[in-house]
């Protein structure tokens, strides 16, 4: 950056600069206001949920979990290698913690989980067993944790993902040594353990009516025909923007036509970063048509988001360079998706008020060929989960540099959009950016255009 010393009537001119604000459309704008999702839910018939980390269960991340959620899922608090991490020795902090903190904010528990071939304790998968000694492992297993929580959870995802694609069973550690009916015991010990518990299958890729979700259909079919004491199927709906199964409100009623509820258990829809106002608005229509599926079948209970904050999913560590999967963004402002989750269960939202959200733009200072400019956006009883500002230059000024924002330039019109760390502003709160820009002559303060 360039400096020199300005002259008086340029000095003027930067303290003057930055009249032009403008009001925004807003479509990630919270308001305190507004119906939470779990009563929304529950007016409905359903309980709204989201699977949460217990040492986050504080601050804004709590308050938010607390009185927007009606049920919790560990998000890896119960699975087996968190609680016996080496044989007969048990760590249920994290998981007590959750269950807890449910009980304080009259919260249902979702178990998740207790048989699945990953995150399983090195101990267990490295050992040499006997299908004798894994069924006696297994069945001690379900008995110590759902005898822990008895009467406290309100469903568990007994056998997490049994499948494979094509409808075959995995291969895998309880597959291997136990064969298919590893899954029937697994779910006659969790109801001996916990009989008021609601007992669930759970798997990915069985939102819409395919080969895996037809294997599960059939299993479940089977299962209940034998007597085997089956609850529930768990749709987990992790999926991609752009992506809801067209049968998915199909495959939802063929479930519930056996005799069980449905939940949507683990709930995220990724995009490619950094996120866009389409691919927003994109993933606010798909997470109304998730909801709006699971409010037109009865028997439908449950809809868990997996994470209800960017800064709490798994996404970006597990898919490069996709994310923002969730209904608030890292800063906890509600993106457009929590508003499709309301807009389906017949919630409406606040309008916001003209002009809470505005962009001021400034000159800080400039030189014979040049000047340093900033533009910042503030909210007051508003909130922003991602901006754009525009502006066109009436004498020939020429961008040359930005930070903290990127910024396009087209003959003399003017684009600035978010990075991917500073989208939010908080109601209350401010983000700034900055430029360097060339200029011959004059320098007029553009009208500044947010949305």
């Amino acid at each position: 950056m360039r400096s020199s010393s300005p002259s008086l009537c340029a000095r003027l001119a930067a303290l003057v600069a930055g009249a032009a604000t403008v009001g925004a459309l807003l479509s990630g704008v919270a308001h305190a206001a507004d119906t939470p999702l779990r009563e929304l839910g529950a007016a409905k018939g359903k309980v709204v949920g989201t699977a949460v980390t217990g040492s986050k269960l504080t601050g804004t991340y709590g308050d938010i979990a607390g009185a927007q959620f009606g049920s919790l899922t560990p998000g890896n608090a119960m699975k087996w290698g968190s609680v016996e991490p080496t044989q007969g020795s048990f760590n249920w902090a994290e998981a007590d913690q959750i269950v807890a903190f449910a009980q304080a904010h009259d919260q249902q528990v979702r178990g998740h989980t207790l048989v699945w071939h990953s995150q399983n304790p090195n101990w267990l998968t490295n050992g040499s067993w006997t299908s004798a000694q894994l069924t006696t492992l297994l069945h001690n297993h379900i008995d110590t944790e759902v005898g822990r929580y008895k009467g406290k959870i309100a469903a568990w995802d007994v056998v997490n993902e049994p499948f494979n694609e094509d409808g075959t069973y995995r291969s895998a550690l309880w597959y291997n040594g136990l064969g298919a009916d590893y899954i029937a015991n697994a779910l006659t010990w969790a109801r001996a353990a916990d009989p008021a518990a609601k007992l669930y299958i759970n798997d990915y890729n069985v939102e819409g009516v395919n080969a895996k979700s037809t294997a599960l259909y059939n299993l479940v079919k089977s299962l209940k025909e034998r007597g085997v004491p089956i609850d529930g199927v768990g749709l987990q709906a992790h999926l991609i923007l752009g992506q809801v199964p067209a049968t998915l409100q199909q495959n939802i009623q063929r479930f519930a036509d056996l005799g069980v509820d449905v939940a949507i258990t683990e709930l995220d829809i990724r995009m490619t970063l950094p996120s866009d106002s389409a691919e927003l608005a994109q993933q606010k229509a798909d997470y109304k048509a998730v909801t709006a599926a699971c409010v037109a079948v009865t028997r439908c209970v449950n809809l868990t988001v997996w994470g209800f904050t960017d800064s709490d999913s798994w996404v970006e560590s597990t898919f490069p360079g996709q994310g923002a999967a969730t209904p608030y963004d890292a800063n906890y402002a509600p993106k457009p998706a929590y508003y499709g989750i309301a807009e389906a269960l017949g919630g409406t939202t606040t309008p916001p008020p003209t002009g809470a959200c505005t962009a001021a733009y400034s000159v800080g200072s400039q030189w014979n060929t040049g000047f340093t400019g900033n533009v910042t956006i503030s909210c007051s009883g508003a909130s922003l989960s991602s901006w754009k500002v525009t502006w066109t230059y009436g004498a020939g000024q020429q961008i040359t540099q930005a930070w903290n924002a990127g910024c396009t330039q087209a003959g003399t019109a003017v684009t600035c959009v978010n990075a991917s760390y500073n989208g939010s502003v908080p109601d209350g709160g401010s983000v700034s950016f900055g430029f360097n820009a060339g200029w011959s002559g004059s320098n007029p303060v553009p009208t500044v255009t947010l949305g």
